[in-house]
């Protein structure tokens, strides 16, 4: 190990962090250590600019180190570092409660502030069956996700999301089952919303209420777009018929955007762009553009009224949940301009007008050795990688390996490599990036 790749720290030093979701084992005896960013791009400890393909981790779509950002975190650091959440008030988290639901479609009325997207997949879900006991159904408590779903890592999340790696260590845990994922072979390489799957998914989610019964179902939750199993696009038509569905039974739909709310997709929400409102919509990531931990629930005005007609006398707490950090004061100043700064840079719309030269770019990789798939939509693509026999994580990893040799930070997992542009890339980036995976693949 050079001391330059390592930012000066002594392997000793390096095994005192249990990295998250990394091989530890191997990044400590290689390891790949970021020490600076600026715009697009961050600089690893031996000074080269490496291109952000996967904005953060689909967090930072803004770009890095936005002034507009550093200087509300400065400001709001010197005026009010914290304030209790609970029982008390500050302005701030009400500002942008306001923006947020302003930004996100009609109907969607209440915010609930956690401090990220796994928090705010646990918040929905709790909300959910806590709905219908309120609402006098106390049997409706199982829960529905869907294979490939990601929703965090807390039990809830692990629960109804569908990616066997990230539950197999932990046993048991929250009732629920799963619908099919909306991967098919018979959409392979198509850009933007496959044709296929529909009426047979639908089909399915009937016979699985069928099954349960929908006086024991509490909600579905799913993701417009699964980002973390590899960019799984929903095929024409789907969303909207899932939310008939859910209105048909009576069952709760919960929209987990983490990754696609406030500009991936080319409109603010994923519920925007496919025009389905969810009785519940979590969000988290690019809230903040990942300058300061923070996520949210936005509800429906029913599932807010409801509570507070049976919150008993008013000084009670209508819903005992909540964090210590929930609507940090310097959260919700790096929040209110971040959401200001996509307004006011039109990045939504930009990616909008991109996301046709990005497509086209990265289905020129079609043909190319040891790719069976890519899959995109907005600034979001997936490419299913062969597997090495009885190795299917392997290959991903070494090209991305290639990648950070060649200057382009790119996320890997399963059999898959992910993009997720920062919304500021230009024509020339997305140019670089597909000839390093061309490389980094062949």
């Amino acid at each position: 190990m050079r001391e330059n790749q390592s930012a000066g720290l002594s392997r000793e030093q390096l095994e005192a962090y249990w990295m998250p979701f990394t091989g530890n084992r191997q990044f400590k005896e290689d390891p790949r250590m970021i020490v600076a960013s600026e715009g697009n791009y961050y600089i690893d400890a031996e000074g080269r600019k490496i291109f952000d393909s996967l904005s953060g981790l689909w967090t930072c779509g803004i770009g890095h180190n936005h002034p507009k950002i550093t200087e509300a975190i400065a400001e709001q650091a010197r005026t009010l570092d914290y304030a209790p959440a609970f029982q008390f008030g500050h302005t701030k988290a009400f500002e942008l409660a306001n923006r947020v639901k302003e930004l996100t479609p009609e109907g969607l009325d209440y915010v609930f502030f956690t401090n990220s997207g796994s928090e705010s997949a646990e918040t929905s879900l709790k909300m959910a069956r806590a709905y219908w006991r309120q609402k006098g159904q106390p049997t409706k408590t199982k829960l529905i996700g869907r294979s490939k779903g990601y929703h965090g890592v807390n039990f809830g999340g692990i629960s109804v999301g569908g990616i066997g790696g990230n539950r197999k260590l932990f046993g048991q845990a929250v009732d629920a089952d799963h619908l099919s994922h909306t991967l098919f072979s018979e959409n392979a390489y198509t850009q933007g919303l496959p044709e296929y799957g529909t009426d047979h998914l639908i089909k399915e989610f009937e016979e699985l209420i069928a099954l349960h019964d929908a006086s024991n179902i509490a909600a579905l939750i799913i993701e417009p777009i699964a980002g973390s199993a590899g960019v799984v696009v929903p095929p024409k038509g789907y969303l909207k018929k899932v939310r008939e569905m859910c209105d048909k039974h009576n069952i709760l739909l919960i929209f987990d955007e983490v990754i696609t709310a406030f500009g991936r997709m080319g409109s603010m929400t994923g519920a925007e762009e496919f025009g389905v409102t969810p009785d519940i919509l979590n969000m988290a990531k690019q809230i903040t553009n990942g300058a300061i931990p923070m996520g949210a629930v936005i509800t429906s005005s029913e599932i807010y009224d409801t509570f507070m007609a049976a919150g008993g006398p008013d000084y009670m707490v209508e819903l005992p949940h909540g964090y210590t950090y929930s609507g940090h004061p310097i959260a919700c100043a790096a929040g209110l301009a971040s959401l200001e700064i996509l307004e006011q840079e039109q990045l939504p719309q930009r990616v909008k007008e991109l996301s046709g030269y990005f497509g086209d770019a990265v289905h020129s990789l079609k043909g190319s050795d040891n790719i069976l798939d890519i899959r995109n939509y907005g600034f979001a693509a997936g490419i299913t990688l062969a597997s090495y026999p009885g190795e299917p994580a392997r290959r991903p990893y070494e090209v991305a390996m290639k990648a950070w040799e060649k200057g382009v930070y790119l996320r890997f997992g399963g059999d898959c490599v992910a993009l997720g542009l920062p919304f500021t890339t230009e024509k020339h980036e997305i140019d670089m990036l597909v000839d390093v995976l061309r490389e980094s693949i062949g």
